[in-house]
């Protein structure tokens, strides 16, 4: 593959490990370890069946969008209104004719370039939030200074590979320009794979028009750059502000996850069977609307399915049903042939905690043993995607980092094995001073950051630091160690002309 004009106009490479501090990172994970299947062949038909009696009976909703209905009409699929309904099968035919099992999307550092579908697994930031918390100045709303530091902070863990999209929402921009400035802290302050504007066709034709800027029109229209998530309104609608950005991306060759958002008991039925086939039935309308706007266009099913408390009617997350909707939805998105998109570590705590961290830890798991391959939401979600925390980003970078090693599986190579050290230490003696020891001490266990491991005595003298006490010294110190990875002083004048020209375009508005 030829290299990106970004590449060449820089006149340089900054490697892949630029940013980060202390450990190795991978452009993403390739997984050594099997997948965990929680349906057998008769699970998996019957959630299909039933996703093709819901779009074939009572089939999904596309509002305000009239060139989506005649899309469909024009398909052969049965329009009446807004209601879209499709023959059995359909759906499924259209969508593994054309869509493709895997492909990339390419970051300004080629290095960083990440693979989407396979056994690959790429790990993203939090997304949405309109608050910030922290250990000094408390839960807040967020700002493009945090914004940029959010960007910044992720760009030094090497076990998250993408920059994300809205790590956090700065309320302190107008609301109907703020996706400019994201999309330029992104640009900016990472060389790694970002998201475009989710909202509506124009501002996804803007994320486009920089993104044409940053890798050349002619690049972007022959490879992904850009990553587009689109839900639905579940039950079984999807707005014009969705429809409008699937579109957009797919025209142009863009990746598009289709994901419906649900909560069991809410947006869905309250049981996983019932919850799992709306949630594929959504997933195949919009997949196959994609298709037929652009056949080949690349494309994930998502999944985006956690419970609710059935006594306050509040969103629970890192619960056993939630597991189970991820491990199925890994099988389906198997069987229909196109990558997983999810989500990760997420929590309803308020403050990085045992909860916040058993609930993550519990989500990440079962999305990576349900094989995603791209795992939104994997590092400082809390109170059910209000907030983003500085502190959990770090306590869940670890987990990730974990993960990552856990999922590489064991290393059976002739120095893993180990052999001559065990002969030359011999029975009884120990292995702290064997050449082998010395040789792969290093490398050899994974080192987390967040941790307190020293005796108790030396953690009371260094003043008794908790994991979120120890975590805010932690974010603080990859701050400091941020490099720049630079920008050509060219792109960025013309990035920021069009910027200027788009905001002066319209008034400020405190609405999308």
């Amino acid at each position: 593959m030829t290299e990106t004009p970004v590449k060449r106009r820089r006149k340089r490479d900054r490697g892949a490990s630029r940013g980060q501090v202390g450990q190795p990172r991978a452009p993403f994970i390739l997984r050594k370890l099997g997948t965990f299947n929680i349906l057998g062949e008769e699970g998996l038909s019957l959630i299909e069946e039933n996703a093709d009696t819901i779009l074939a009976e009572t089939g999904m909703e596309f509002v305000e969008d009239p060139e989506i209905l005649e899309i469909f009409a024009n398909a052969g699929c049965d329009v009446d209104g807004t209601r879209v309904r499709f023959e059995r099968g359909f759906c499924r035919k259209t969508i593994q004719a054309t869509a493709p099992k895997q492909f990339m999307q390419h970051a300004r550092n080629p290095a960083n370039s990440v693979q989407l579908g396979g056994d690959a697994t790429v790990l993203c930031p939090s997304w949405g939030p309109p608050f910030v918390h922290d250990l000094d100045r408390g839960r807040r709303y967020a700002t493009f200074e945090d914004f940029q530091t959010l960007v910044k902070l992720h760009h030094t863990i090497p076990w998250l590979h993408h920059s994300g999209g809205v790590v956090c929402e700065p309320v302190d921009l107008p609301a109907n320009k703020r996706h400019l400035d994201m999309l330029y802290a992104h640009i900016r302050y990472s060389d790694r794979p970002f998201m475009g504007a989710f909202i509506g066709a124009e501002r996804a034709g803007h994320a486009l028009d920089m993104a044409r800027i940053v890798f050349g029109a002619e690049y972007v229209a022959e490879n992904p750059v850009l990553y587009c998530v689109s839900n639905t309104n579940a039950p079984l609608v999807m707005d014009a502000h969705m429809s409008g950005a699937l579109k957009t991306y797919a025209r142009a060759g863009q990746p598009v996850a289709t994901a419906p958002w649900v909560l069991t008991g809410a947006m869905s039925p309250c049981t996983v069977a019932g919850t799992m086939a709306q949630v594929l039935a959504e997933a195949l309308a919009c997949l196959t609307l994609a298709q037929l706007v652009k056949p080949s266009a690349p494309v994930l099913m998502g999944s985006f399915a956690s419970t609710m408390s059935m006594q306050s009617g509040a969103p629970t997350f890192g619960t056993p049903e939630a597991g189970q909707m991820v491990l199925a939805a890994g099988q389906l998105a198997r069987r229909l042939g196109v990558p997983l998109h999810t989500v990760g570590t997420l929590s309803a705590s308020k403050v990085p905690d045992a909860q916040s961290q058993q609930e993550a830890t519990w989500g990440l798991m079962m999305s990576m043993f349900a094989g995603a391959n791209l795992i939104n939401h994997a590092t400082g979600w809390l109170e059910g995607g209000l907030v983003t925390s500085f502190e959990k980003t770090m306590i869940d970078a670890d987990l990730c980092g974990k993960l990552a090693r856990f999922f590489d599986g064991i290393d059976l190579s002739e120095n893993a094995q180990a052999m001559s050290a065990i002969a030359a230490t011999g029975p009884g003696a120990h292995f702290l001073g064997s050449e082998h020891t010395q040789a792969n001490f290093m490398s050899a266990l994974f080192r987390p950051e967040t941790p307190d491991n020293n005796a108790y005595e030396h953690w009371e003298a260094a003043g008794s630091l908790d994991t979120a006490q120890r975590a805010n010294g932690l974010w603080k110190k990859h701050l400091e160690a941020y490099e720049d990875p630079g920008l050509d002083p060219a792109i960025d004048e013309e990035l920021q002309a069009y910027i200027a020209q788009r905001k002066s375009e319209t008034p400020d508005m405190d609405y999308f």
